[in-house]
């Protein structure tokens, strides 16, 4: 068997719906990707249904099980830490719930892989709005905090909250994931804003995001307004911290 030198690291709270198509769909394409799902204690059994499939794919497919919801940013933070104690150059993060298209993961790779980049993004907003069947009022407001952010931060990124990203391992080695302290999807804006700030190069490469169709949202007000108010003390607090550098 071929090592896969990229995981794709998919949070899970009740993805039962989504989560053993997602993974064979990740796992038919071209390139080899290796899966580790993150999962907080999911009460519908989506852990079952991953270890079923660990069976079926050994050593391809992983799961690392948390006691409870502890937040988005924990989840790949611990992801992270898995993937940097293995052999993976690349690490992507992914939603289970088909908003983001798994056959944009190549396109994803092939800007950190063959172009160079140390982050690439699934960009809902570099080539305008691609964004299907979100209410509008749901649609404006991701669209102006990200214009928000990027106003605030000074950060070259138009969709700043983006969930679909992949990471070379430079990028996580470099930066302290301990310091990253924001949990909800704030932490995907302290994320890019601290690749940024290390130096690191960006590409965002545009995808059409997709409303789920299966499960709940996860989504809430709050997460938004983390979102608005976390990043006036981010883009304080940078003034006075040092960050490591691209070497």
């Amino acid at each position: 068997m071929v090592k896969s030198d990229t995981v794709i690291i998919i949070p899970t709270y009740n993805e039962k719906e989504n989560i053993e198509k997602m993974i064979r769909i990740l796992l038919s394409l071209e390139h080899s990707f290796d899966v580790l799902v993150v999962d907080d204690a999911s009460p519908d059994g989506t852990a079952d249904i991953v270890k079923s499939l660990m069976s079926e794919f050994p050593q391809r497919v992983f799961i690392l099980e948390r006691s409870g919801k502890l937040g988005l940013g924990t989840a790949y933070i611990a992801g992270f830490k898995w993937a940097l104690e293995r052999h993976y150059e690349y690490v992507f993060e992914m939603d289970a719930d088909f908003s983001h298209n798994p056959d944009d993961v190549p396109r994803l790779y092939a800007a950190c892989a063959e172009e160079g980049y140390d982050l690439s993004i699934g960009s809902r907003y570099v080539t305008g709005v691609n964004v299907v069947n979100w209410p509008m009022g749901r649609v404006l407001m991701s669209y102006f905090a990200s214009k928000y952010v990027r106003f605030i931060t000074r950060l070259p990124v138009y969709d700043t909250t983006a969930g679909f990203n992949c990471y070379r391992r430079s990028v996580l080695e470099t930066m302290n994931l301990d310091d990253i302290r924001f949990k909800g999807y704030a932490f995907q804006i302290e994320m890019k804003f601290t690749t940024y700030m290390c130096g690191f190069s960006i590409k965002e490469v545009p995808v059409i995001f997709v409303n789920r169709v299966l499960g709940v949202s996860k989504m809430s007000g709050g997460i938004f307004s983390e979102a608005l108010f976390g990043v006036i003390s981010l883009k304080w607090n940078s003034l006075f911290k040092k960050y490591p550098k691209k070497k």
